[in-house]
């Protein structure tokens, strides 16, 4: 099955008042395990991370030929600038490309500008390359998305962009990568995490997280960012990767 909306939110419990603990994006796939009323329980095949959508038609699988590279697309009715819609698609959401006329591509019965697309193989050489294209957007548990995003829904979205694998949970993010650094040894693209929180380190003095208390995600010093933690947190630093 194919996620055909630009998010769907993914529960915790078969309820719509329960936990938000990730999301699909256009384009992501997954699998049935279980009907229960009107929502069936997922597997996403990203990262086998399991919980509760709304149960409606799904369209099946397809092999995409692009993504999206920007923090989010705009979509038309037609081939033109006039019969753009309100729907938005985010960052690395995956369409398949049937028909170009042009400046636009066609998918799904919907146009997107060229511009906003990259294919499907493409890969940045520093896997955190346009991070900062999510600086201040809202931070919201369990988000991944241009309208919200989450400490470790922010870093998986790279991986995946690049087409690699990344835990969704700071959690398991901090188990999956090996490569263990000092704190006087950070550089750029080092993961630093907190019980429960992780940023990314865009210089051996700088970082962006999507910080619950600021509401957002920022760009700040690191030593500040660890002193505020554990002075209102009560958290100190337990580990530092090297994602390569």
């Amino acid at each position: 099955m194919r996620s055909n909306s630009s998010v769907i939110n993914v529960y915790k419990k078969n309820n719509i008042k329960s936990e938000v603990v990730t999301q699909l994006l256009y384009g992501d796939t997954f699998k049935k395990i279980e009907k229960r009323g009107s929502w069936i329980k997922i597997k996403n095949d990203l990262d086998h991370y399991k919980g509760f959508i709304k149960n409606k038609k799904f369209p099946s699988n397809q092999k995409d030929t692009h993504k999206i590279c920007k923090l989010y697309a705009n979509l038309y009715f037609k081939p033109n600038l006039k019969s753009k819609m309100k729907k938005k698609i985010s960052f690395g959401s995956k369409v398949k490309i049937i028909e170009k006329k042009d400046n636009f591509y066609k998918f799904d019965n919907l146009w997107i500008k060229k511009k906003n697309l990259k294919k499907i193989n493409y890969k940045t050489k520093d896997i955190f390359k346009n991070i900062n294209k999510f600086v201040n957007t809202k931070y919201k548990w369990g988000s991944k998305n241009f309208a919200g995003v989450d400490c470790s829904g922010l870093i998986q979205l790279f991986f995946n962009f690049n087409n690699k694998f990344c835990p969704r949970d700071a959690k398991d993010q901090i188990r999956y990568f090996k490569k263990k650094i000092e704190l006087k040894n950070i550089r750029k693209n080092d993961l630093i995490f907190w019980k429960g929180h992780v940023a990314v380190a865009t210089s051996k003095n700088s970082l962006i997280h999507a910080y619950g208390p600021f509401k957002k995600a920022v760009k700040i010093p690191i030593n500040k960012t660890i002193e505020r933690i554990y002075k209102t947190a009560n958290l100190k630093v337990i580990g530092i990767r090297r994602i390569s």
